[in-house]
């Protein structure tokens, strides 16, 4: 056997092993069921996954609703992209960022027509994936009552999928997540004093 051959032989032992490893867990998964993600992190990319995850959803013809919480000063591309989708129901319930809006009160407001908009798609099966994209921040704030929403989340359609992105996750949240994903933050344009830009940022 000449030594390509040999490499050949014990690459396809490794990648058989492999393969039965990989068929032990997928037969292993049996469980059908909606699963609540969190996407956290001081990295950018949060909101980017749960809409690319969306447009997955989409693909295989599933209904989705969207709630963005804070970015309601700008038409972000996702909302321009979606919001006349006829399997998307988009609101954008927010007034900008906190410290842009500088109103409490107007921010608790927000955050409290957003939540009931939540509930009802919390408790409609026809939705197979909900994001509540900088929900977290609602938390953060003291905005919404963090045991209201797992209780609500926890109590939702089986198949229905969850996505819900911020900075930060609280613990309530945290213990009844399926998945967790923390994007890191080693080097943003921004503080290289890049302008944001309509594509990137929003």
């Amino acid at each position: 056997m000449s030594e390509q051959q040999d490499k050949d032989q014990r690459h396809k032992e490794r990648m058989a092993r492999k393969k039965e490893i990989v068929d032990q867990r997928i037969a292993a998964a049996q469980e059908e069921r909606g699963v609540l993600i969190l996407l956290k992190g001081n990295g950018k990319g949060k909101s980017s996954s749960a809409f690319g995850t969306m447009a997955r959803a989409i693909g295989h013809g599933h209904k989705c609703g969207v709630i963005q919480f804070i970015k309601g000063r700008l038409q972000t591309g996702e909302f321009l992209f979606f919001k006349d989708h006829p399997q998307v129901e988009f609101h954008v319930m927010g007034h900008g960022f906190t410290w842009e809006t500088q109103d409490r009160n107007q921010d608790i407001e927000a955050a409290k027509q957003a939540w009931e908009v939540a509930k009802r798609m919390l408790a409609d099966d026809s939705y197979r994936m909900l994001v509540f994209d900088e929900m977290s921040y609602m938390f953060k704030y003291g905005y919404l009552d963090v045991n209201e929403v797992a209780e609500v989340i926890s109590q939702r359609p089986l198949m229905q999928n969850v996505m819900i992105s911020g900075r930060t996750m609280p613990e309530e949240l945290e213990a009844i997540a399926d998945t967790i994903s923390k994007i890191l933050d080693e080097k943003h344009a921004f503080r290289q004093g890049v302008k944001a830009q309509a594509g990137i940022e929003f």
